[in-house]
């Protein structure tokens, strides 16, 4: 717990901190990497270079911050991080490497305006986020290890089929090569998965992109040209060959009860969207699902949703935008005109795709009168201010 005299260091700094967080933040990750190299597989390559891990980081210290006198608002915005933690395996022993470096990272930027007071306030800031993470960690990883088919740590599948769903999206599914039950996650939700690429330790997330079955997950990973992940996946992997997990994470989850649903998808974001179609129609509620691709060869699960429309036709209204050429229901981008022709009363939305997508979609919205609290959405890989872009 800070001291009095600390907390009114950290309000007097506090924005000054702010003002060079972003260098900070730039600083703090090749800092880690010299000092400690065996922490660099748990990061994306490519968000360490488009400034995405950084901003992120940036932004989480910041909202603590703001928010640290409200604890559950506190643990409310940490749930982020605490998913993608989970689904890293990220353990207590690892707190103390992240803390060393950012006070270096600290003191590199601001030099000698850091003075042992103001550093010794701003590491007790940081043990105390970090106690937070630490114990919120440890519960979801007790709480998941105690579920039917729950494991701790990593857990090896096997990769039993494989299927090419448009011409850059795979889908792979996955059975645990122990042959026991394995532990349901919820429509929307992602999961960790630990490779060994040319003898090296990878991590990466990626959406279940199916509804729970009890014995194995789907993955459907669209193949990136410098994706060290998805071409591994892409063009090594094969059926037979065995990979790790991690436990599923993720908030983007079904929320309310019968409201209209509006979900909106550009290119491989259906994998997380799918899953909570198939659920919402069990449900019976009413779903209109929109999905935005380049051309009918880079739309994936297109017969998948001919069905649930066949099967839900009172219930479901899809919706087909195609970018580059006729075919769908409608050509071009999405729009807000395109927006509030399909968006209903009081219809929860949900959007996932790249980034510059998602955040044309939430502005669209929200000029369509979509209040925040009605629009969700979920990065693949850090999570930004969609005004970040």
């Amino acid at each position: 717990m800070l001291t009095p005299a600390q907390e009114g260091i950290i309000q007097m700094t506090a924005p000054v901190v702010a003002e060079h967080l972003n260098a900070i933040a730039q600083r703090f990750y090749p800092l880690m990497f010299e000092r400690y190299p065996q922490v660099k597989p748990l990061f994306n390559s490519t968000h360490q270079k488009n400034g995405g891990q950084p901003r992120a980081l940036a932004g989480m210290i910041l909202a603590y911050v703001q928010l640290r006198q409200s604890p559950q608002k506190a643990r409310e915005t940490l749930e982020i991080v605490v998913n993608k933690h989970v689904a890293l395996d990220i353990q207590p022993g690892q707190y103390p490497i992240v803390g060393e470096c950012l006070m270096a990272a600290i003191g590199e930027v601001l030099g000698d305006a850091i003075t042992p007071e103001i550093a010794d306030a701003w590491s007790g800031l940081y043990q105390e986020l970090a106690s937070i993470l630490i114990d919120m960690e440890k519960q979801r990883y007790n709480s998941f290890e105690q579920q039917p088919g729950g494991w701790r740590g990593t857990r090896r599948f096997r990769i039993a089929q494989t299927k090419q769903e448009s011409s850059v999206i795979r889908s792979f599914i996955l059975e645990p090569e122990d042959g026991q039950e394995v532990a349901a996650h919820l429509p929307g939700q992602y999961i960790g998965v630990k490779l060994s690429i040319d003898g090296e330790p990878v991590y990466r997330h990626y959406s279940l992109s199916d509804v729970p079955n009890g014995h194995s997950y789907r993955l459907s990973i669209k193949r990136e040209d410098y994706g060290v992940a998805s071409r591994h996946f892409h063009d090594q992997l094969s059926v037979g060959d065995i990979i790790e997990l991690l436990p599923p994470a993720g908030e983007l989850i079904l929320a309310g009860e019968n409201e209209p649903l509006l979900l909106i998808s550009g290119g491989v974001g259906q994998t997380p969207l799918l899953p909570m179609v198939k659920q919402a129609l069990k449900q019976g509620r009413n779903v209109t699902y929109l999905h935005a691709a380049l051309d009918i060869e880079h739309h994936a699960f297109a017969d998948a949703l001919v069905e649930l429309r066949t099967s839900y036709p009172e219930q479901l209204n899809t919706v087909i935008i195609y970018e580059n050429q006729a075919g769908g229901d409608h050509q071009g981008r999405i729009n807000n005109a395109l927006l509030a022709n399909y968006l209903s009363p009081q219809a929860r939305c949900y959007f996932v795709g790249p980034h510059a997508f998602m955040a044309l979609v939430n502005q669209e919205l929200e000029r369509l009168g979509v209040p925040a609290s009605m629009r969700h959405f979920e990065h693949f890989g850090p999570a930004e201010a969609l005004n970040a872009a």
